[in-house]
């Protein structure tokens, strides 16, 4: 891949976007703890929630959204399991598969985090969109 030169100006921009989104993931895992989860349960959450399929995720998948080894997004499926987040049942076509679903205590916690999310995102929307652009046009 070819060097892209950079103005100073251009380098600004390209770290104003990292603080940004670094700040937006700083908050999201303050709004984590505010509702009583680690940030990884809640990530652990919404790669539930937002798998696709008609199946909920199975541990192997979580493990794949989350960038986790096997193992870890188990240990993580645990301590979820153990706070009520979630609950673990065998796939019915595989019973050597684990799937993981979300309890109503873990959907509540996961709506409520998403509707204050929805919000920063909303407001940090256009200076991220504007940022992006600019050192999009700056790499072609």
């Amino acid at each position: 891949m070819a060097e892209v030169e950079l103005t100073d100006d251009q380098f600004a921009q390209l770290l104003a976007l990292r603080t940004g989104l670094r700040r937006f993931l700083h908050w999201s895992e303050e709004q984590a703890r505010a509702a009583g989860l680690t940030p990884a349960q809640h990530q652990l959450l919404l790669a539930i929630r937002g798998h696709e399929g008609s199946e909920a995720p199975s541990v192997g998948d979580i493990a794949e959204h989350l960038l986790l080894r096997h193992h870890s997004a188990s240990e993580l499926v645990d301590r979820a399991e153990a706070a009520g987040l979630v609950r673990r049942h065998s796939d019915p076509d595989n019973a050597a598969v684990v799937r993981v679903a979300l309890t109503p205590l873990g959907e509540e916690k996961l709506g409520a985090l998403t509707s204050e999310h929805l919000r920063e995102l909303a407001q940090l929307g256009p200076t991220i969109r504007m940022l992006w652009r600019s050192l999009e046009h700056s790499a072609t």
